[in-house]
């Protein structure tokens, strides 16, 4: 059995990732067999490899290969393609022509996109894993293949299944083996082995100078996403050595080509933005604030009312809600549940307790300042020092608050 490193430079392969290893040692394990294989993958991720790996370290390598790519043949000829036509079995059928499995007999026919197959040629399909026999269109005789079949997708075949898209007795027939690979995002430094080998390799073939990139582009190249995978890179690695008349490529220079930056690349936070966000947390914490005061306002007045009309009762009902939005913070300790917030709500102030106007009144002398401290002391009371909890009370982030804890000392 030929060693890995081999097998890489012979099919011309490169990356050193564990994932992609496994997935050649496994193509060259089950290479000598005759069993059934699944690749899967992503779309681009170079799946095409794997079965020609299989092919030609197996004893069928003097054979025919074939790759078909099922996705590409509309459904109404893709029976005839696989597996041939008799004269006259639809319009347009003036001879015999014999399918693929008919002219790969002996040899491996690769099945690209498979999971793309109508049903009707699922069942077909399956006939010929299981019995290695085949129908041609409009013929009634049965007819045998001996053809080792490799099959890959990009779909998610047990979702497939589910919808009824494809077999599943089809799909264990023909993942007896099942090989993995990779998508590029998670390859690692073989991003920038690959970018190499592409750039080389065109500036060889169109006799130019090749790319280099600095450090930070390559940074941001292995950091991007990659929805296309190699055939994305490679598509790169062309495009800015035809468009760039430098041959060394910044990171300003290479973001240009990275479709979709923005949602790829981890974001950077730069000082600007912090402030800003702070800017944004000073403001909510002074419309709290606003609010609070107008409220105290409102429950001023309502207690002068009271006060001036005598009935406590109808005052409470009328203006039930208020009292309950200023006192909703206050409750006591021992009032908790674990799914409802009690709210008691305090009796009224009566003409005994004019005090409370008192309170109000000097309150209102506070500074914001002041009362943004006060405000965080209730909290953190409130919630017995846990700041989280606290921070949520007050509509802003952890970071926040212990910030001010620190710049007030509390």
């Amino acid at each position: 059995m030929e060693n890995l490193q081999t097998v890489k430079q012979r099919f011309g392969i490169i990356g050193n990732d564990l994932q992609l290893n496994r997935a050649i040692e496994k193509a060259v394990r089950v290479a000598p067999t005759d069993i059934s294989v699944l690749v899967t993958g992503e779309s681009g991720v170079g799946k095409e490899s794997i079965p020609k790996i299989i092919h030609q370290l197996s004893h069928r390598k003097h054979a025919k290969y074939i790759a078909v790519n099922c996705g590409a043949i509309p459904e109404g000829t893709i029976d005839s393609e696989l597996f041939g036509h008799e004269k006259g079995a639809f319009t347009g059928a003036t001879s015999t022509r014999k399918g693929y499995f008919e002219v790969t007999d002996g040899g491996t026919i690769f099945l690209d996109e498979v999971g793309e197959l109508p049903l009707t040629t699922q069942v077909r399909l399956l006939r010929v894993l299981e019995n290695g026999e085949f129908i041609k269109v409009g013929s009634s005789q049965v007819q045998k293949t001996n053809v080792r079949i490799v099959a890959a997708t990009n779909v998610k075949m047990f979702e497939a299944i589910k919808k009824g898209k494809f077999r599943e007795d089809l799909y264990y027939r023909l993942s007896t083996i099942e090989i993995a690979l990779p998508p590029l995002r998670e390859r690692g430094e073989d991003i920038n082995l690959l970018f190499r080998k592409f750039a080389s390799d065109f500036a060889q073939k169109n006799r130019i100078p090749v790319i280099r990139l600095d450090e930070n582009a390559s940074k941001s190249l292995r950091n991007y996403k990659f929805p296309g995978n190699i055939r994305q890179l490679k598509n790169i690695a062309e495009q800015v050595s035809i468009m760039e008349e430098n041959r060394s490529i910044s990171n300003d220079i290479l973001v240009r080509y990275l479709p979709n930056l923005s949602g790829s690349l981890p974001a950077v936070v730069n000082e600007k933005s912090s402030n800003n966000d702070f800017a944004n947390e000073r403001d909510i914490m002074y419309k709290i604030l606003f609010d609070m005061r107008n409220d105290i306002n409102d429950l001023k007045k309502l207690t002068l009312d009271l006060m001036q009309n005598g009935n406590a009762q109808q005052v409470q009902e009328e203006n039930r809600g208020l009292i309950q939005r200023i006192y909703n913070n206050e409750k006591p300790a021992s009032s908790s549940s674990h799914d409802v917030e009690v709210v008691e709500i305090p009796e009224i102030a009566t003409q005994s307790n004019y005090d409370f106007i008192e309170t109000i009144e000097e309150d209102e002398s506070l500074s914001l300042h002041e009362k943004e401290i006060e405000m965080i002391k209730k909290s953190l009371e409130k919630n017995k020092g846990k700041r989280k909890l606290a921070a949520k009370d007050l509509g802003i982030s952890e970071r926040t608050l212990y910030r001010k804890i620190k710049q007030y000392d509390l």
